[in-house]
């Protein structure tokens, strides 16, 4: 049994770590998130046998730091999402975009390109994956690839596996899920498995939305970028919105959550519907 932890975390090495996970990926740690950072901080610092959050933020601060912060930002990440999240935005994929993206690529013979941008444990990039290839089995058929990005290290190896509980995958319809994953039987029974044959169209990498390079192709055609904006604060939206626009291809698709606005940031995009925008 753990031994519990009881030094607590003050407002000064609060701040002081807020301050850190800021610059390193633009999350804004609010005062109300005090007692969640300490929880998720607790079983870190028993790893590292230090004694005192004040410790770990004299480790963060040294010289061999970096990679620990990099374990900060993961641990404190947010990372709440399912399968079929904001049905609309799937359906807008399957009723407008991908309707205009197909037929003139594949008359170019090019691939078509989508970016999930905080992809978080996989389930989005994966829904993507099927909306994209349930389309294709009626159309004109291109090469496609999707790229999935998220600044945490742990969501991504689960991602990777796309191994999900029986009850993670109750929003993909009956039909779909026999078509692309995989029940487990003996010790895997009570979860599932994307099948090879979808998760070879998804590449996954760990990309810090704010790094000095994206590590992504440009002119990409669609990019999922959704629910993450929130823990910005206006200047990181700002600046992760047109970053992401830079990326996208002339006629190509920005979707963000529903809860996120662009009000008041430039971005030359055209709103389409809620949450959807189109670079003209």
């Amino acid at each position: 049994m753990e031994e519990p932890f009881e030094k607590p975390l003050s407002g000064e090495t609060f701040q002081a770590l807020s301050d850190l996970v800021y610059q390193h990926s633009r999350i804004r740690l609010g005062a109300d998130k005090r007692a969640l950072v300490a929880n998720r901080l607790r079983r870190r610092l028993r790893a590292l046998a230090l004694g005192s959050f004040e410790e770990y933020c004299r480790v963060l601060h040294s010289p061999h730091g970096v990679d620990e912060i990099e374990e900060l930002v993961d641990l404190i990440s947010i990372n709440h999402t399912r399968f079929y999240r904001e049905p609309e935005h799937f359906a807008f994929l399957t009723q407008r975009a991908l309707p205009a993206l197909v037929r003139p690529l594949a008359a170019k013979h090019a691939p078509l390109r989508l970016w999930s941008a905080a992809s978080s444990s996989g389930e989005e990039p994966y829904t993507m994956a099927i909306v994209v290839a349930e389309f294709l089995r009626a159309h004109a058929g291109v090469a496609w690839e999707i790229m999935a990005t998220d600044i945490s290290h742990r969501v991504l190896a689960e991602a990777r596996e796309g191994i999900y509980s029986m009850a993670s995958v109750k929003p993909v319809p009956l039909e779909l899920l026999k078509r692309y994953f995989q029940k487990g039987v003996g010790a895997r029974d009570g979860v599932c498995r994307v099948k090879p044959e979808l998760r070879r169209h998804l590449r996954f990498e760990r990309v810090n939305l704010f790094q000095e390079h994206l590590p992504v192709p440009a002119d990409q055609h669609v990019i999922f970028c959704r629910n993450v904006m929130i823990y910005f604060d206006p200047p990181s939206r700002a600046l992760a919105v047109q970053r992401l626009a830079r990326h996208l291809a002339p006629g190509g698709y920005l979707v963000v959550g529903h809860s996120e606005s662009l009000l008041g940031i430039p971005h030359g995009l055209q709103p389409l519907q809620q949450g959807v925008f189109q670079k003209t």
